[in-house]
């Protein structure tokens, strides 16, 4: 199939397909005379596999290591579960920092129970003061919180 099949057959963009066969993701296709990638049926089970695999924020690092694994089945499966285990440690931490957010974002929303102009907003006094404390960390967005309008990844 031709990659707009296999877009199709998946659920993947096009550019999605082509950025995770730049990553090694996906296997190169064999090409036509005419230069057109022509995808197999291991080619959608690979890119459905890093698809769920993405879906389970998994980083593409922790994708090509399970599918290093994949490719050695007579490999012992202990670094998988080392792998998911240290994933799993990675959305714990995520969890306590949205938790943090959270709070964070109720307590600035508290501070303006009314409708009034922009020059008296508490939520935007809030956030001007927050910028100017010392020790603020700016640094610390939670990335992943929330979905891109396009993601090239998918």
């Amino acid at each position: 199939m031709k990659i707009g099949e296999l877009a199709t057959a998946t659920g993947t963009p096009v550019e999605t397909i082509r950025y995770y066969e730049r990553e090694g993701l996906l296997p190169a296709p064999v090409r036509t005379d005419a230069n057109y990638r022509v995808y197999e049926a291991i080619h959608a089970q690979r890119l459905q596999f890093v698809r769920y695999c993405r879906s389970l924020d998994m980083t593409l690092q922790e994708i090509r290591a399970l599918l290093a694994f994949q490719d050695a089945p007579e490999d012992n499966c202990a670094d998988v579960n080392a792998l998911l285990d240290e994933h799993i440690g990675h959305v714990a931490e995520r969890i306590r920092e949205l938790r943090q957010l959270e709070k964070q974002l109720k307590l600035l929303r508290a501070q303006c129970q009314g409708v009034q102009d922009a020059a008296h907003c508490g939520i935007l006094q809030g956030l001007s003061a927050g910028m100017a404390a010392p020790g603020t960390d700016t640094k610390g967005h939670v990335h992943g919180s929330h979905r891109r309008a396009s993601r090239a990844t998918g």
